[in-house]
């Protein structure tokens, strides 16, 4: 009876006993991977810079044990501290989410250094700094889950967005690398790119297409969901769908890839 209980539980939590970092959880994204990781059983280090929005979604959170660090992942001592406490906590990370990044646009002629370093310094720097600061325990345990939150930007151009697109395309090609080094080290490195999706970081290109021609909000979003052949945006929860899978023990064999969520805007292959 008490092998039957056990095996069930397994079954229903195949991440117990698994700790996760999730970067950026305080909202859209990375607050639906957030949630999803800890229904699947994981116990959750929520990684940000802003408290409030982190606790936020620690209350959400199903399970016991989960908790938040504050630190700005473009800052490596910063990162790196914050992990290995979160560790003393909650053991070594056994899964990375390197969710955090943002999204800004201009011409390429209007786009200064700052925003070109800008974009490189969250989005890849920041995915970077993290990876490093968990991949040493992953290798001492042999075994480890990092999934980058990449873009549909990360595999094919948009214009308007150069500095993102180019940081995004770094992301995918850090995945394919790492990917390679820890491949017989029981670590798996993907990439999941999501399309047009309804979050908060949506409301920048949402805004700009107000700006430039005039229509409402509602009609910006529809432009947005044309790209997307399904004719919606992608919800978050797609997207956790997507990385809860790959942070599984049965998907041990995918691995350095990156898989659009983008309703087949983009087809890999």
């Amino acid at each position: 009876m008490n092998a039957t209980s056990n095996n069930d539980r397994e079954n229903a939590l195949p991440l117990a006993g698994r700790h996760a970092v999730v970067t950026g959880a305080g909202s859209g994204i990375g607050e639906a991977i957030a949630l999803e990781l800890a229904r699947l059983g994981a116990t959750l280090t929520l990684l940000g810079r802003r408290p409030a929005p982190l606790e936020a979604t620690l209350a959400k959170l199903a399970g016991e044990g989960h908790g938040v660090a504050v630190a700005d992942i473009t800052d490596l001592a910063g990162v790196s501290a914050a992990i290995e406490a979160a560790a003393v906590v909650r053991g070594a990370v056994a899964i990375l989410v390197n969710n955090a990044g943002a999204a800004k646009s201009a011409p390429v002629t209007k786009t200064t250094p700052e925003l070109w370093q800008e974009m490189l310094t969250v989005n890849l720097t920041g995915t970077f700094n993290c990876t490093h600061a968990v991949l040493p325990g992953m290798q001492a345990a042999r075994w480890g889950r990092i999934v980058n939150i990449a873009s549909t930007a990360g595999l094919i151009g948009y214009g308007y967005v150069s500095a993102y697109c180019a940081a995004k395309h770094g992301v995918i090609g850090f995945t394919r690398a790492v990917a390679l080094e820890v491949a017989k080290q029981g670590i798996t490195v993907n990439a999941v790119c999501p399309g047009y999706t309804d979050t908060p970081l949506l409301g920048g290109a949402v805004d700009n297409i107000v700006a430039k021609t005039g229509r409402s909000a509602d009609e910006a979003k529809t432009t947005l969901a044309a790209s997307n052949p399904q004719g919606r945006l992608v919800q978050p929860e797609d997207v956790a769908a997507a990385v809860g899978w790959l942070c599984l023990p049965s998907a041990a064999a995918i691995h350095g890839q990156a898989v659009p969520v983008a309703g087949g805007e983009v087809m890999a292959g």
